[in-house]
């Protein structure tokens, strides 16, 4: 069983690896071939270290799942960003703004642990209810969330992934999961 723990400066390499490889073999066919071959790692890690993921100060925390001390996934969780904006804030939801395993460790009992580890960490925050983003063509991903007890709230919105210079961004469409959570579990659908 992995172990999870709170992500540290040091991290950000590991988890852009992790980040990349998912989004590479989790989204090929839905993103545009181009821009997956050209996700960079250390582009990748460079961005958490601006953003500062691993700063105590920061709302949203990112936890670590680890297997013989080798980072094998990742999930981000804080307050609800409204239209996915890290700088407005709803305070009434939590939400998990990102949750990727290494695809050689998919089916292997790790993106539950970093869910419940999530959810008590939201809890432990206050939040009764969450929210995520899922790409509605991510069927892997809504299964996974559908199974946990996740469900549709009906919302979509479009996440425009940047392309090469010159070419337009490819649009995305996602769909907005809800739950009621309490301790590490998701209760049921919130309304």
């Amino acid at each position: 069983m992995p172990e999870v723990r709170q992500e540290t400066p040091d991290d950000a390499e590991a988890i852009a690896a992790v980040h990349v490889r998912a989004w590479q073999a989790g989204y090929a066919g839905l993103v545009p071939a181009d821009v997956l071959d050209r996700l960079n790692v250390a582009a990748w890690a460079q961005r958490r270290r601006d953003v500062g993921t691993a700063d105590p100060e920061q709302p949203f925390r990112t936890l670590v799942a680890t297997d013989g001390g080798q980072i094998v996934g990742f999930s981000t969780y804080g307050p609800y960003r409204i239209d996915q904006d890290r700088d407005n804030l709803d305070p009434t939801y939590g939400e998990i703004v990102s949750m990727y395993v290494d695809p050689t460790r998919w089916g292997t009992g790790i993106g539950r642990t970093l869910l419940a580890a999530s959810i008590a960490g939201l809890t432990g925050q206050g939040w009764r209810a969450m929210r995520l983003w899922v790409l509605d063509g991510n069927q892997r991903g809504r299964r996974f969330y559908e199974s946990a007890g996740l469900r549709p709230d009906g919302h979509r919105s479009v996440y425009q992934v940047p392309r090469s210079p010159g070419q337009t961004p490819v649009g995305l469409d996602e769909l907005r999961y809800l739950a009621r959570i309490t301790g590490d579990r998701i209760l049921a659908l919130a309304g």
